[in-house]
């Protein structure tokens, strides 16, 4: 097996970010007078989701220290659609992965597959959120503002996506994405609208993270001022949103993907494959062909996204869990999804495949760049036939050319 010479670069990458995010946040929840509507022993269900945010258990603990202060009595829910198997089982191990505990946070966690009818749409379309929060006489939504991995628009992925998929378990979320680009387009925002009407929304958390993954703004949002101020998040989330800037690879390795980092494993705006047709594509990069060598741990065996590469490996395999990843795919509407690449024995094996496979180049002069995920992109290794073009793009090269190694199970071993 022949690969090519790889060098290790650095690109520059906007890190602006909150020190103190606890103090901001505090300020903000202050600012839209958190504690003024909250009377004595309301029950409030805060919103916990499925993604991997910066500081996101001292976020919530935050915010239900604030609403007990006011005489509250504030509980979490799972808001994530049909994640964790779409039961509450597993979505509490979710959210346990990722920190958010009842310890962690200081208050109960109530998870539930249940949904209960809020109203319904002008098409008669019927609107469903979690039972727990229904029936709570306040709700905090707090959730990332990011770029959406399938479509583009004002309102991608933050609080009207959270309320109108996320709350709304697998039987809400379902309704949304039946509809397929309309679902995304129109539906949710619909769906959202009605339950700001609907039900005690107090105020929506917004968080946009910069390239680094670093929280670089938190806003406390009125329900009446939730739709207009997720856009200018969004407008900001996208101006930082990092990327690989080179016009084309011959092979991307991603040395993981999970539902922690992305909705569809691997976060699309930054490989430029979209699964829904009809969306806007990045620029760049063209990138031939698509390895993925594992699966993060906190996806829980949900390798949804694993559709859009070419080519895994058996360790990614055996931590598939296929029934999460078919019924996540089915609800979304996107079985391209959920298809299997071609799967091989290790990391060596799979990475030749590939190389082989790209088009008329040898290996050994093919442009490889290796990355560890989609959301760490300030370092990451490119061939040397990238490095013309990395110097161009102002990446820093930060040593010289290199052997591509590997352990002797084939495991690849190189560090991102």
């Amino acid at each position: 097996m022949h690969f090519p010479k790889i060098v290790q670069v650095e690109q520059s990458i906007d890190t602006q970010h909150l020190a103190e995010y606890s103090a901001t946040l505090h300020s903000e929840l202050e600012a839209v007078g958190l504690t003024r509507s909250i009377k004595k022993d309301m029950r409030v269900g805060i919103t916990a989701g499925s993604r991997g945010i910066a500081h996101i258990p001292e976020v919530l603990a935050i915010i239900v220290d604030e609403v007990k202060k006011a005489g509250g009595q504030p509980f979490l829910f799972p808001a994530m659609g049909s994640h964790g198997g779409a039961t509450a089982e597993g979505q509490m191990a979710i959210l346990d992965a990722l920190g958010i505990t009842e310890t962690a946070t200081h208050a109960p966690i109530l998870a539930t597959a249940e949904t209960k009818m809020i109203g319904t749409l002008d098409n008669g379309e019927a609107v469903y959120i979690d039972k727990y929060a229904a029936e709570a006489d306040g709700i905090i939504v707090v959730n990332r503002v990011k770029p959406n991995t399938d479509f583009k628009d004002e309102i991608e992925s933050g609080l009207m996506k959270m309320m109108s998929v996320g709350m709304g378990k697998q039987k809400g979320s379902r309704m949304v994405f039946w509809h397929g680009r309309e679902g995304y387009h129109k539906t949710l925002k619909e769906v959202a609208r009605l339950i700001l009407e609907k039900t005690p929304i107090l105020l929506g958390v917004g968080i946009v993270e910069n390239a680094a993954g670093e929280t670089a703004a938190i806003k406390a949002i009125p329900p009446a001022q939730i739709e207009e101020e997720e856009k200018k998040l969004l407008r900001l989330a996208k101006s930082m949103e990092p990327g690989i800037p080179l016009r084309q690879i011959h092979v991307l390795v991603i040395k993981e993907i999970g539902k922690d980092i992305s909705g569809t494993g691997m976060d699309t705006n930054v490989v430029g494959r979209f699964w829904l047709s009809g969306e806007a594509f990045p620029e760049l990069p063209e990138i031939n062909r698509i390895v993925v060598l594992d699966l993060t741990d906190r996806s829980h065996g949900n390798a949804v996204g694993i559709g859009l590469a070419d080519f895994t490996t058996r360790r990614l395999f055996k931590k598939t869990d296929l029934y999460t990843v078919y019924l996540n795919a089915l609800n979304a509407g996107s079985p391209e999804t959920a298809k299997l690449p071609i799967v091989l024995s290790d990391d060596r094996t799979a990475i030749w495949a590939a190389l082989n496979t790209c088009g008329p180049v040898a290996p050994e002069s093919a442009k490889l760049a290796i990355i560890r995920n989609t959301m760490k992109l300030n370092q990451f290794h490119i061939s040397e036939a990238l490095i013309p073009e990395a110097k161009r793009a102002n990446l820093k090269i930060i040593d010289e050319p290199q052997e591509i190694e590997f352990d002797l199970l084939g495991n690849l071993q190189v560090t991102s």
